[in-house]
């Protein structure tokens, strides 16, 4: 009886092994996760009030709060709704290369062997874990206190600014976009963290044959970057670029939008549109990001 029993091939059981890894997150997403979705997804169709004996009422309304979404209603800003979407778009798909070449780039200097690594890492990290704020006010207080009208917070009142406005005569429309560049370093350094830490294990799993192999084949060390070391995190980068985009969406002022709408304003269909929107267009970018990234992973894997 036994010898009639079939073993499941490799395929199989790989699925297996990895449905039953993954299944305390469905079970998380279905009991904490979908069932908000649904409703939410509801109120959006529906107009929302209070009835005298308590509770909600509800009026179907279709996708009108949709198309009010866009075209009344506007953020606490006075701004429309498409503008809230652009920005945000804009400012990640600005932010996510720079936080992802960042966190590559600190985490090959943390893997190197030299003198004071571990004080350099924990200098990169004391940032992360202080917060961010407490070493933008540390950093005001070095710099100077004196103030520049130009918009910018850090670098607008130190005494390196005003000495490059008020006695160089370096006009201010070349200085700002410099200044705004430089202080987002420091919001940039808070955002990518964990990227960093997740490159540095990934650096740190790679054969050290194949970086022998490359030597013994007179492979400089900028060919070895590039045919060696990106390819092998290149499944990584997929995965760091997928963190990368949800934790800036998480970030991003539309839930603070929405929370308006829904508890301050007592407009829960608009609110609920908004939330239904905002997690589309999330979706749609992750969607759009993993459809170019695994093409690439598929080429660096052949």
């Amino acid at each position: 009886m036994k010898g009639n029993k079939k073993k499941l091939s490799f395929r199989v059981m790989w699925k297996v092994h990895g449905l039953i890894f993954v299944s305390p997150f469905l079970i998380g997403f279905i009991a904490f996760f979908m069932v908000p979705l649904v409703n939410t997804i509801y109120y959006s169709l529906n107009k929302i009030g209070v009835a005298d004996a308590g509770g909600m009422t509800y009026e179907w309304v279709g996708i009108q709060n949709y198309i009010d979404l866009f075209q009344t209603e506007v953020t606490t800003a006075s701004a429309p709704m498409i503008r809230l979407f652009t920005e945000e778009n804009s400012t990640v798909l600005l932010s996510l290369p720079l936080i992802v070449i960042f966190s590559l780039f600190m985490a090959l200097l943390a893997n190197q062997n030299f003198k004071g690594r571990a004080i350099v890492r924990l200098l990169f990290f004391l940032p992360i874990i202080l917060g961010i704020d407490v070493v933008m006010d540390m950093l005001t207080i070095t710099t100077g206190s004196t103030t520049l009208d130009t918009g910018s917070n850090l670098l607008s009142g130190s005494y390196v600014t005003i000495f490059l406005v008020r006695t160089l005569n370096v006009p201010i429309r070349i200085l700002y976009p410099i200044m705004t560049y430089v202080e987002n370093i420091f919001q940039l350094i808070s955002q990518a963290g964990v990227q960093t830490l997740v490159y540095l294990t990934a650096l740190q799993s790679i054969s050290p044959s194949l970086y022998e192999v490359a030597k013994m084949e007179g492979a400089t060390a900028y060919e070895t970057f590039w045919k060696v070391t990106i390819p092998s995190i290149m499944n990584i980068t997929f995965f760091v670029v997928i963190y990368t985009i949800v934790d800036l969406f998480l970030k991003s002022s539309i839930a603070e939008e929405a929370y308006s709408f829904a508890f301050s304003q007592g407009k829960i269909g608009i609110g609920s549109a908004l939330s239904v929107v905002y997690i589309a267009n999330v979706v749609l970018v992750l969607a759009i990001a993993a459809l170019l990234l695994r093409k690439v992973v598929k080429k660096n894997e052949k």
